[in-house]
Order: C-alpha cells, then sequence, then structure tokens
C-alpha cells in the first residue's frame, strides 16, 4: 500500500497531465483518482478540494520557477542600462531548468498557466499574482526601465499579448520543433524555441506607441 508522500504524488502527477490536455474545468476529481489508481477521500484528505489540488499542482513548477527568476531579475537590476530583450532573456534558463525538474517540465509549466488563464480560473490568477507579488513587480520595474515611455494601460495589454504569445508557443513546442523540422530540415530544441521568441516579445512590448483608433475617432468627432 503507498505511503502518504507516494500518494500525494500520484495525484499531482496524474492532475498535472490531465489538467495540461484538458484544462481544469474539464477534468473532474474522479478522472484524477482514476488516472492516480487512489480514492476520492485520498484527495480530499490530502487537498480538501479541486482549487487547493489545482494551486498544488502549478506551485511544484512555481517554486522552482519564480525564485530562480527572481534572481536573475535582481542581477539585471544592478546594471546601469539594458534591453528589453535582455528583460526576457531573464526567462530563458529558469524555464529550461524545467526540463530538468520534469520531464518535458517546461512545455507543461506554460499548458498550466495557459490554461489558469483561458480556463476563468481567477482564484488562481489572483493565487499568482498575490504569492509573487515581489518576482512579478521585478519584471515590471525592469520592463520600465527598459522602456520608460510606456504608460500603465499600454504595459497592461502588451503584457497579456506576450503571455498569451508565450503561451502557445511553448505549449505547442513539440508540434512546433516537429513541423520545423519537416518544412526545414532543421532540428529545433526548446532553447532554440525561446531565442526565436525573446526578440519578438521584446519588440511587441517596445513597439512605438500608437493613439487607439477610438480615441483618434473621438477627437476627430469633437472637433467637428
Amino acid at each position: 500500500m503507498p505511503g502518504k508522500g507516494e500518494t500525494k504524488s500520484r495525484i499531482l502527477d496524474a492532475a498535472e497531465l490531465l489538467f495540461a490536455e484538458h484544462g481544469f474545468k474539464e477534468t473532474s476529481l474522479r478522472t484524477i483518482t482514476s488516472k492516480a489508481g487512489v480514492n476520492l477521500a485520498s484527495v480530499n484528505y490530502h487537498y480538501g478540494d479541486k482549487k487547493t489540488l489545482v494551486r498544488a499542482v502549478l506551485s511544484r513548477y512555481l517554486e522552482e520557477f519564480m525564485p530562480a527568476l527572481k534572481a536573475e531579475l535582481e542581477v539585471l537590476l544592478t546594471r546601469d542600462d539594458f534591453s528589453m530583450e535582455d528583460v526576457f532573456r531573464c526567462a530563458k534558463q529558469p524555464l529550461l531548468k524545467l526540463n530538468i525538474y520534469r520531464p518535458n517540465g517546461a512545455q507543461l509549466f506554460m499548458s498550466l498557466l495557459g490554461r489558469g488563464y483561458t480556463d476563468v480560473q481567477g482564484h488562481l490568477r489572483w493565487f499568482i499574482v498575490t504569492r509573487y507579488e515581489e518576482v512579478l513587480n521585478l519584471f515590471t520595474t525592469a520592463v520600465c526601465r527598459a522602456n520608460s515611455s510606456l504608460d500603465p494601460e499600454t504595459l497592461f495589454w502588451r503584457l497579456h499579448f506576450t503571455l498569451g504569445a508565450t503561451v502557445f508557443t511553448m505549449a505547442s513546442t513539440t508540434a512546433l520543433c516537429e513541423i520545423a523540422e519537416n518544412d526545414f530540415s532543421r532540428t529545433v530544441t526548446t532553447e532554440d524555441l525561446i531565442e526565436r521568441l525573446v526578440p519578438y516579445l521584446a519588440a511587441g512590448v517596445a513597439a512605438p506607441i500608437e493613439q487607439p483608433l477610438s480615441l483618434i475617432r473621438e477627437e476627430t468627432t469633437g472637433t467637428q
């Protein structure tokens, strides 16, 4: 009979795969217990409810990724000058290390993170923002120092666009690498993918600020 530690690990292993593939809302506790080979009482005993289990699954990655990202950002912020690419490149090694921590760790982490936003898991967003506020503030500070012209509203939209592009790319790593190999006869690693992604994200966040069309129309209408 498995011990408490083994049972918890089996539940988390089964849950993370199912959550990443099917989403948080579409994955029931019974599906998780069936895959893990444990009874429903075990999940209730160790985690209490599904919300707590969701946080526990993502925390395994966040507890590895966030401290590593924090360390990279703190070193970057000691410099007098750095680019937007430098800011985004701070996430490279923390992401790659997830593949050492867990098989396909970077891909699983980004899939789970994406699910947390697209499945309307408000509690998960609150959990991340609250628990890792210091790291997120360091990242925002670095972005603003790299481009001081960004106003809060523009920064909000561009960072969310960045999250969307990153989640899609990293969660689709296997498929994208296979397509690249088939179409261009080129072997692409996760590190290659990140190196291609960083300049794209940096350019998007640092792009010139243009006035929204809705405001232009309002101003045009007001002058008539």
